[in-house]
């Protein structure tokens, strides 16, 4: 009998460890399947949610990047407020043509075990140089907006973008941004993003010549924010211009009323004005 609870141990114990080094294949390098970058634009492309201000462009333009649970009503508010502020957004969506919709798969997303956030930085990638192509967007003038998981991601390509490094599941740069591809990125709203250890963005260098704008909820227990204040101290120390706003009484995804089942988290209305006021603000400024 002590043999079979051996033998369950350390299988127990094998996995755990095989799951870890999984979370960390972004800091690796790993990944299991490299496309083009006209490859990767024909799969996702289609699951775009385009909102265009009203009147003539070009526009100032945002990318929107959701949760580890895909896009929901959340991105649709927020890119409303922003065309009523003239800003065209465009919202990625990483799931929907993955299939990891169906099935509680975003689950593995959120766990980081499939899809992570230098993985995902592909996806800001091809949607950058199809976002800077349009001849409605000023080119010049684009903001990355990340929430939680799409956080992660965005300051994981702002890192490879920093460093060269072409993000894991391209086979290269799309062709208009290889000189510097993250040209047109004035600034990255961040809204309680992921900022651990297996983030590439918590241990590279991330573009100094850009503003950051950090939402962040006072004891998140899905993200940790203590590693995020480290990072907008570590660019603030580069003379970058950060801003940081820690929100209290409100929960890891305030402005997401959809609600997986038994989630503690919670909708709050107040805290989710705020963080809109202070995105418009912090757009206003770039």
């Amino acid at each position: 009998m002590r043999r079979i609870w051996l033998w369950i141990g350390l299988a127990v114990a094998v996995i755990a460890i095989l799951v870890a080094v999984n979370s960390f294949r972004g800091r690796l390098g790993w990944t299991a399947m490299v496309q083009t970058p006209a490859d990767l634009a024909q799969q996702i492309a289609p699951g775009f949610t385009w909102v265009v201000p009203e009147g003539e462009g070009p526009f100032p333009a945002a990318m929107l990047l959701s949760g580890c649970d895909g896009p929901q009503s959340n991105l649709n508010r927020l890119a409303a407020e922003l065309a009523a502020a003239g800003w065209l957004s465009v919202i990625v969506d990483s799931h929907g043509p993955r299939g990891l919709d169906d099935a509680q798969l975003w689950r593995l997303v959120c766990a980081g075990q499939i899809l992570n956030g230098a993985e995902r930085a592909s996806d800001i990638a091809v949607a950058l140089a199809i976002l800077r192509d349009r001849p409605d967007v000023q080119a010049d003038r684009i903001a990355l907006i990340g929430l939680s998981h799409g956080g992660w991601a965005a300051l994981d390509f702002l890192a490879l973008a920093e460093a060269g490094t072409v993000p894991p599941l391209l086979t290269d740069w799309p062709e208009t941004m290889a000189a510097r591809p993250h040209d047109g990125v004035r600034g990255a709203a961040l809204f309680y993003p992921y900022c651990g250890l297996a983030s590439v963005g918590s241990a590279a260098r991330l573009p100094a010549d850009l503003a950051y704008l950090f939402l962040l909820v006072d004891g998140d227990t899905i993200t940790n924010e203590r590693r995020c204040l480290t990072i907008a101290g570590s660019l603030l120390s580069q003379g970058a211009t950060v801003a940081v706003t820690t929100y209290e009484g409100a929960t890891h995804s305030f402005d997401q009323e959809e609600k997986s089942f038994l989630s503690s988290l919670e909708f709050n209305a107040e805290t989710t004005a705020a963080a809109t006021r202070a995105t418009r603000q912090f757009l206003d400024g770039l």
